[in-house]
Protein backbone atom coordinates (compact mmCIF):
# COMPACT_ATOMS: atom_id res chain seq x y z
CA UNK A 1 0.00 0.00 0.00
CA UNK A 2 1.12 3.72 -0.79
CA UNK A 3 0.15 6.48 0.62
CA UNK A 4 0.85 10.12 0.71
CA UNK A 5 0.07 12.07 3.43
CA UNK A 6 -0.51 16.27 3.45
CA UNK A 7 2.25 17.85 5.56
CA UNK A 8 0.31 21.03 6.31
CA UNK A 9 1.06 24.16 4.96
CA UNK A 10 5.00 24.65 5.57
CA UNK A 11 6.39 25.51 1.80
CA UNK A 12 9.85 26.49 1.52
CA UNK A 13 10.73 29.94 1.82
CA UNK A 14 10.28 32.73 -1.54
CA UNK A 15 13.74 32.76 -3.50
CA UNK A 16 13.94 36.30 -2.26
CA UNK A 17 13.97 36.46 1.81
CA UNK A 18 16.74 37.26 3.51
CA UNK A 19 19.22 34.43 4.50
CA UNK A 20 17.91 33.97 8.42
CA UNK A 21 14.17 33.50 6.83
CA UNK A 22 15.80 31.63 4.28
CA UNK A 23 17.48 28.83 6.86
CA UNK A 24 14.88 28.80 9.23
CA UNK A 25 11.98 28.51 7.12
CA UNK A 26 14.24 25.46 5.60
CA UNK A 27 14.64 24.07 8.70
CA UNK A 28 11.05 24.34 9.91
CA UNK A 29 9.82 22.55 6.59
CA UNK A 30 12.63 19.73 7.25
CA UNK A 31 11.07 19.77 10.71
CA UNK A 32 7.37 19.25 9.52
CA UNK A 33 8.55 16.62 7.06
CA UNK A 34 10.18 14.63 10.20
CA UNK A 35 7.78 14.57 12.35
CA UNK A 36 4.68 14.12 9.79
CA UNK A 37 6.54 10.21 9.16
CA UNK A 38 5.06 9.66 12.94
CA UNK A 39 1.75 10.44 11.64
CA UNK A 40 -0.95 7.72 12.34
CA UNK A 41 1.93 5.33 13.45
CA UNK A 42 0.88 3.29 17.31
CA UNK A 43 3.88 3.59 19.62
CA UNK A 44 4.85 0.36 18.98
CA UNK A 45 5.55 0.66 15.06
CA UNK A 46 7.03 4.11 15.67
CA UNK A 47 9.70 2.37 18.48
CA UNK A 48 10.59 -0.66 16.01
CA UNK A 49 13.74 -0.76 15.03
CA UNK A 50 13.87 -0.55 11.15
CA UNK A 51 17.40 -1.58 10.71
CA UNK A 52 20.26 -3.89 12.36
CA UNK A 53 21.32 -0.79 13.95
CA UNK A 54 18.26 0.27 16.07
CA UNK A 55 17.12 3.09 14.63
CA UNK A 56 13.59 3.51 14.93
CA UNK A 57 10.77 6.81 13.71
CA UNK A 58 10.88 7.57 17.62
CA UNK A 59 14.72 7.15 18.53
CA UNK A 60 15.20 9.51 15.26
CA UNK A 61 12.75 12.24 16.40
CA UNK A 62 13.90 12.03 20.06
CA UNK A 63 17.56 12.63 18.40
CA UNK A 64 16.81 15.40 16.94
CA UNK A 65 15.09 16.85 19.31
CA UNK A 66 17.99 16.81 21.58
CA UNK A 67 20.68 18.08 19.08
CA UNK A 68 17.72 21.14 18.47
CA UNK A 69 18.51 21.43 21.96
CA UNK A 70 22.12 20.31 22.57
CA UNK A 71 23.24 22.98 19.61
CA UNK A 72 21.01 26.47 19.96
CA UNK A 73 20.13 26.87 23.65
CA UNK A 74 22.82 24.79 25.74
CA UNK A 75 25.58 25.56 23.18
CA UNK A 76 24.43 28.67 21.52
CA UNK A 77 22.77 30.41 23.88
CA UNK A 78 24.11 29.36 26.51
CA UNK A 79 21.39 27.54 28.72
CA UNK A 80 22.08 26.15 32.01
CA UNK A 81 20.06 22.99 31.90
CA UNK A 82 21.91 19.89 31.27
CA UNK A 83 23.39 18.85 28.15
CA UNK A 84 20.92 16.34 26.43
CA UNK A 85 22.67 12.69 24.86
CA UNK A 86 21.56 12.59 21.86
CA UNK A 87 22.26 8.49 21.57
CA UNK A 88 20.33 7.63 23.97
CA UNK A 89 17.13 5.44 23.03
CA UNK A 90 13.64 5.92 23.76
CA UNK A 91 12.23 5.36 27.25
CA UNK A 92 10.08 2.89 28.37
CA UNK A 93 7.42 5.82 29.36
CA UNK A 94 8.21 7.86 25.59
CA UNK A 95 4.92 7.63 22.98
CA UNK A 96 4.92 9.33 19.37
CA UNK A 97 2.94 12.04 21.30
CA UNK A 98 5.48 13.10 24.13
CA UNK A 99 8.21 12.34 21.59
CA UNK A 100 6.67 14.63 19.09
CA UNK A 101 5.53 17.45 21.75
CA UNK A 102 9.15 17.65 23.18
CA UNK A 103 10.39 17.86 19.66
CA UNK A 104 8.36 21.04 18.54
CA UNK A 105 9.21 22.26 21.89
CA UNK A 106 13.30 22.49 21.10
CA UNK A 107 12.28 23.68 17.39
CA UNK A 108 10.41 26.53 19.04
CA UNK A 109 13.12 26.92 21.28
CA UNK A 110 15.50 26.90 18.84
CA UNK A 111 13.72 29.53 16.70
CA UNK A 112 13.24 31.82 19.68
CA UNK A 113 16.67 32.15 19.79
CA UNK A 114 18.04 32.54 16.27
CA UNK A 115 14.90 35.36 15.80
CA UNK A 116 16.16 37.19 18.58
CA UNK A 117 19.79 37.26 17.18
CA UNK A 118 20.67 40.04 14.75
CA UNK A 119 24.21 38.86 13.53
CA UNK A 120 24.46 35.72 12.16
CA UNK A 121 28.40 35.58 12.46
CA UNK A 122 28.12 36.07 16.17
CA UNK A 123 29.75 33.08 18.01
CA UNK A 124 27.82 31.01 20.08
CA UNK A 125 28.95 30.53 24.27
CA UNK A 126 30.23 27.21 23.87
CA UNK A 127 30.88 24.43 21.44
CA UNK A 128 29.63 20.79 21.62
CA UNK A 129 33.22 19.77 20.07
CA UNK A 130 35.68 19.79 22.14
CA UNK A 131 38.90 21.89 21.39
CA UNK A 132 36.96 23.85 19.03
CA UNK A 133 35.55 27.61 19.40
CA UNK A 134 31.78 28.24 19.57
CA UNK A 135 30.03 28.25 16.28
CA UNK A 136 28.29 31.03 14.68
CA UNK A 137 24.84 31.10 14.40
CA UNK A 138 24.59 30.63 10.76
CA UNK A 139 27.15 27.86 11.32
CA UNK A 140 24.26 25.80 14.14
CA UNK A 141 21.89 26.57 11.42
CA UNK A 142 23.27 25.28 8.32
CA UNK A 143 24.23 22.22 10.24
CA UNK A 144 20.54 22.02 11.65
CA UNK A 145 19.42 22.12 8.30
CA UNK A 146 21.96 19.68 7.05
CA UNK A 147 21.25 17.45 10.62
CA UNK A 148 17.58 17.61 9.72
CA UNK A 149 17.65 16.42 6.14
CA UNK A 150 19.78 13.67 6.37
CA UNK A 151 17.38 12.13 9.02
CA UNK A 152 14.43 13.20 7.29
CA UNK A 153 15.55 10.69 3.91
CA UNK A 154 15.99 7.79 6.69
CA UNK A 155 12.82 8.50 8.40
CA UNK A 156 11.29 8.42 4.88
CA UNK A 157 12.84 4.73 4.44
CA UNK A 158 11.77 3.71 7.78
CA UNK A 159 8.25 4.68 7.24
CA UNK A 160 8.19 3.21 4.27
CA UNK A 161 9.36 -0.17 5.55
CA UNK A 162 6.31 0.14 7.89
CA UNK A 163 3.21 0.57 6.13
CA UNK A 164 4.45 1.35 2.45
CA UNK A 165 3.80 5.26 3.63
CA UNK A 166 5.97 7.61 0.83
CA UNK A 167 5.79 11.50 0.47
CA UNK A 168 6.56 14.54 2.20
Amino acid sequence: MTNSRPRGDVRPPKINADEKTTLLTFLDYLRESVAAKLSGLTDEQARTPGVPSGTSLLWLVKHLAAVEYDWFAWAYAGDPGPFRDYRLRPAEEDTVESVLAAYREAAQRSNEIALACDDLDRPGVRSLREHEPAPSLRWVLVHMVEETARHAGHADILREQIDGAVGR
